[in-house]
C-alpha cells in the first residue's frame, strides 16, 4: 500500500450538477466508482422528495454510471435508510434491482458497523450502513490479498484427505468477510469496524455526513490497480478522491456545493504536504480506560437502579 501522497497522481474535481458532468465523462473511463449518494433525508445539500421522484432521479444518474465503468470495473455504493414518518426505508433494497436492470452484477453486500450515531426513541437505534459492491461484467477487478486479514488458526492444518497433515490456511492470511467490524487490536487482524466521522473524529470537516478514507483505502486496495482511475459522482468534501489518491491512483470528482470542493481541494493540498489529519488504518477503536470518568456508570444511576425479574416464554 502507497503511504503518502504521490505527486504522479492526478484529480479533477468538477463543480456542478452530477448528471450534466456524468454526459460529458468518456465511457469506460473508471476502474472504481465509489460514492454515498444524497439518502433524501432533508440535508442542507438535497431537496427533500417523495422516494419514487428520488428513485427516478437516481436511476438516470446509474445508466450514466454504467457506461463509464470500465468492462473490468466495480462500483461501491454505500447507503443508510430513508426514514418517513417514523417508518423505515433501506435504500440499498430499492437500489438493488435498479442496478440490476442497467446490468450490474452484485458481487457483495457489506455491512459497515459503527458504534455512534443518532439515538433513537421509537426503534433500535440505527448502527450500520450498507456497501453494495456490483461488477460490470463476471472479469472484474478483484485483489484479495491487498486486503486479507491473518488467520485466526494460521497453524491449523488438513486432518483427513490426500492433504492430510499439510497446512490448510492461506500463507497470505484469510478473507476478511462481508462485515466490517473490527474487535481486535486492528483492521488487519479481524473483522472490520470503522468508526463514522463525528464531532471528534480527526478527518471531521463542515459535511454533515462524510465517510472514513480508511473505507475508501479498503474498496480501492480491493478493486483497483495501482494508476486505476475512481470516480465519486457525489465527491463531498473528497475522501474518495483522498483514498485513491493516498494509495496511487487517479481521481475523479462531482459536487455541486462550492463550501465542499473548496474543503476538498484543500484536503488534498494538506495530503500532498503531509499534514492531512486522518484517523490510521491500523488505529484500533477507543476503549476506555479504569480512569475514564465518562465510561463510568454514575452513583445516581447505581442507587436507582431496581432488579427486574424478567421471565421469557420457556424459560424460567
Amino acid at each position: 500500500m502507497f503511504d503518502g501522497f504521490n505527486p504522479d497522481m492526478t484529480y479533477t474535481l468538477h463543480q456542478g450538477d452530477c448528471l450534466e458532468v456524468l454526459r460529458q465523462l468518456d465511457a469506460r473511463t473508471f476502474d472504481l466508482i465509489l460514492t454515498s449518494p444524497p439518502y433524501n433525508i432533508g440535508k442542507s445539500y438535497e431537496t427533500r422528495t417523495c422516494i419514487e421522484a428520488y428513485l427516478e432521479m437516481q436511476e438516470q444518474i446509474i445508466a450514466e454510471l454504467a457506461r463509464t465503468l470500465s468492462d473490468r470495473g466495480n462500483l461501491c455504493w454505500q447507503v443508510g435508510n430513508y426514514v418517513n414518518r417514523g417508518e423505515v426505508f433501506p435504500l440499498d433494497i430499492y437500489y438493488y434491482p435498479i442496478f440490476k436492470k442497467h446490468g450490474f452484477r452484485l458481487r457483495n453486500r457489506i455491512i459497515w458497523h459503527f458504534g455512534h450515531g443518532l439515538h433513537a426513541s421509537h426503534r433500535f437505534s440505527g448502527r450500520y450502513e450498507t456497501l453494495l459492491w456490483f461488477s460490470r461484467t463476471d472479469d472484474y477487478i478483484f485483489n484479495l490479498d491487498n486486503v486479507r486479514v491473518p488467520s485466526k488458526y494460521p497453524g491449523k492444518r488438513h486432518f483427513k484427505g490426500p492433504r492430510k497433515g499439510q497446512l490448510s490456511g492461506n500463507p497470505l492470511g484469510k478473507n476478511p468477510g462481508d462485515i466490517w467490524e473490527i474487535i481486535e487490536q486492528d483492521w488487519d487482524r479481524a473483522l472490520w469496524d470503522i468508526p463514522n466521522v463525528k464531532s471528534n473524529h480527526p478527518e471531521k470537516t463542515g459535511h454533515p455526513c462524510q465517510f472514513p478514507i480508511e473505507l475508501v483505502e479498503r474498496c480501492v486496495l480491493a478493486l483497483t490497480h495501482p494508476g486505476s482511475w475512481v470516480l465519486d459522482p457525489f465527491a463531498g468534501v473528497g475522501s474518495t478522491l483522498l483514498g485513491a489518491l493516498k494509495n496511487s491512483r487517479h481521481a475523479v470528482g462531482i459536487e455541486k456545493e462550492p463550501e465542499y470542493c473548496k474543503t476538498t481541494r484543500q484536503r488534498i493540498d494538506d495530503l500532498r504536504q503531509g499534514l492531512l489529519k486522518t484517523r490510521p488504518i491500523n488505529k484500533p477503536i477507543h476503549k476506555p480506560g479504569e480512569n475514564d470518568k465518562v465510561s463510568r456508570v454514575p452513583e445516581e444511576w447505581t442507587e436507582q437502579a431496581v432488579p427486574v425479574e424478567t421471565t421469557f416464554a420457556g424459560f424460567q
